[in-house]
């Protein structure tokens, strides 16, 4: 005989965890279960300061029971696939488990296909990650002697987009205190078209990046990397500006740079083949190409890109009203944070709260909130803070920091991310309190 819960969570990460809180302290539910496999539970934005050197590793993890709140079955196992049509959950060990209804939060995998040779690189030599070993992270940006220091991404959706730009900014700083930077060249490439999309942070940003003297290279697609060359192999995703060109080796005549794909040029060693540009490094740090896990993307609960079909605002499915997706596997076009979470969670809860009480949704809706915290420096930091309209819409509870404008540098900010936002999240998100 199955199993069987009123309310049924995949995912202890931050979506399921916060969920499943908020509903108990709403008293909404009769029974209520997270599906999930992993032990540790990770405050994963402190990643980016364990990477740099500026915090302890051990203190992002806390042990999974410790997390999962009070009036919750744990079920320690992966959910495998779904029947929905007949509210059931698929897992490896407890066979078929069903429901009323469904929260899919899993959050996401690595697909190292996406980018050949990247997998066998990845977390070895000087190919380092703070998504998946920030302690090598920081052994590399320590150890590091002078070169090219290479700092990329893949053009899939990642955890917080920021972030694979958030480390280079604090490697700078470490490399300018021992004195590593005076033979350095830090170079940022990345498939967009700017360093980031809201304007008021971007602008910042690109003071910090002239600050630094950081040569960024956009239109620049991570196709593969050759890990024992040290190579990193791109596309360029647009056509040359008539009339320009893309400068990219010393040997190139740099009198009509296409600044759309270089700015702040560096001459590094490049080279060219079959309509691919190689970008020689002797440090690389990038975000792992991402995906919604197999079970999801096989499911048909997805869209065409692999990502569970909700509602934008209501974040219920498209096709079956008893499921609810949030967190990084929604296809939400926002970026994925554990801030965008804070967010979501209340939708979902009330959505839920209601169809159990009334038989209807409630009427709040996410707006596409989402934030990224970009350190800047050793005790400076910017605060990106945007809706889906991409509008940057700054916290007012920001003043009581006595933070005027979060778009430009600050030390408070600082404090916040090493200090205030990791005691939020685990003495009032995780408890299930609107932060």
């Amino acid at each position: 005989m199955a199993s069987h819960y009123q309310i049924l969570i995949i995912g202890g990460g931050t979506a399921g965890i916060m969920t499943a809180a908020q509903l108990l302290q709403k008293k909404k539910t009769s029974s209520i279960a997270i599906i999930e496999p992993a032990d540790t539970h990770y405050y994963q934005p402190a990643w980016t300061l364990v990477g740099a050197g500026a915090y302890d590793y051990d203190k992002t993890g806390k042990p999974m029971a410790e997390v999962i709140p009070e009036g919750t079955q744990w079920i320690k196992d992966k959910a495998t696939g779904f029947d929905a049509i007949n509210n059931t959950v698929h897992t490896s060990i407890n066979g078929d488990i069903t429901y009323d209804y469904l929260v899919v939060a899993p959050g996401l995998a690595y697909d190292f296909s996406l980018v050949p040779g990247l997998g066998e690189a990845m977390d070895k030599g000087v190919v380092c990650s703070n998504y998946t070993d920030p302690k090598h992270t920081w052994d590399v940006i320590k150890n590091f002697k002078g070169g090219t220091a290479l700092f990329t991404q893949p053009a899939t959706p990642i955890k917080c987009g920021g972030a694979p730009q958030k480390i280079m900014y604090l490697a700078e700083s470490h490399w300018a205190k021992s004195n590593t930077k005076s033979n350095t060249n830090v170079i940022f490439a990345t498939a967009g078209t700017v360093i980031f999309g809201t304007k008021e942070i971007a602008e910042t940003l690109m003071e910090v990046v002239d600050r630094k003297d950081i040569n960024l290279r956009f239109n620049h697609k991570l196709v593969e990397v050759d890990g024992a060359n040290k190579i990193a192999w791109y596309e360029l995703t647009k056509d040359i500006q008539a009339g320009g060109c893309v400068i990219m080796s010393g040997d190139d005549d740099g009198k009509y740079l296409d600044e759309t794909f270089q700015y702040n040029y560096k001459d590094v060693k490049v080279t060219k083949k079959d309509g691919r540009y190689g970008i020689h490094y002797d440090m690389l740090h990038t975000a792992p190409p991402s995906v919604a896990p197999k079970f999801i993307q096989e499911s048909d609960l997805v869209n065409d890109a692999g990502w569970v079909d909700v509602d934008i605002n209501t974040l219920q499915h498209k096709k079956y009203t008893n499921i609810f997706s949030l967190g990084d596997v929604a296809a939400l076009p926002t970026a994925k944070t554990g801030a965008a979470i804070r967010k979501e969670v209340p939708v979902v809860v009330d959505n839920i709260s209601k169809l159990i009480q009334q038989n209807k949704i409630g009427s709040m809706l996410y707006k596409g909130y989402s934030s990224c915290p970009l350190v800047t420096d050793y005790g400076k930091m910017v605060l990106a803070e945007f809706d889906y309209t991409g509008k940057f819409t700054p916290d007012p509870k920001l003043k009581y920091l006595l933070i005027s404008n979060s778009a430009k540098e600050h030390w408070r900010l600082w404090m916040l991310k090493k200090f205030g936002l990791p005691y939020l999240y685990w003495n009032k998100m995780m408890k299930g309190q609107d932060v």
